[in-house]
């Protein structure tokens, strides 16, 4: 796998919904995970929420997905990141990436492992752009150096 960039949309509460839609308008394939699959939050009102959701249609194009939860701020204008993602093969790149991102931006979720397996990160670059690092497959015990974790698991 090499790396890739992808849209990644913010909802409230809705994403499921948003995603089924461009699913109508676009096709493809759909997949879904909850905040409950990935014990990803303790309120009981976010377990059903999406944590993370995918539609790649069948001429390539592809579009991410979440639900903000609760605890951190929707602002509808400001609900997007770019998400770079790629394998372990991909490691080095990636993470030269997140370095190169997170000099002069700020840290929103260090890059490490997460609870799907992969290394996972969040940052926004010093000109106020979000973005998402994945290393797929990432083992277990690899670091960043710097400041440093979505699979999913339904089809919908």
């Amino acid at each position: 796998m090499s790396t890739q960039l992808h849209p990644y949309l913010s909802f409230r509460d809705n994403a499921k919904e948003a995603m089924e839609y461009y699913q109508s308008v676009f096709g493809g394939e759909l997949t879904r995970s909850t905040f409950a699959e990935f014990q990803a939050s303790e309120d009981p009102s976010e377990q059903d929420k999406t944590m993370h959701s995918s539609l790649t249609t069948p001429n390539g194009m592809s579009v991410m997905a979440s639900d903000t939860p609760n605890s951190m701020e929707y602002k509808p204008g400001n609900n997007f990141s770019l998400s770079l993602s790629g394998d372990n093969a991909d490691e080095a790149e990636l993470s030269g990436y997140w370095n190169r991102l997170v000099d002069g931006g700020s840290v929103t979720m260090p890059l490490e492992v997460a609870p799907w397996g992969d290394k996972f990160g969040m940052c926004v670059d010093r000109f106020g752009v979000a973005w998402m690092v994945n290393i797929a497959g990432a083992p277990a015990d690899v670091t960043a150096d710097a400041p440093r974790g979505a699979a999913s698991s339904d089809t919908v």
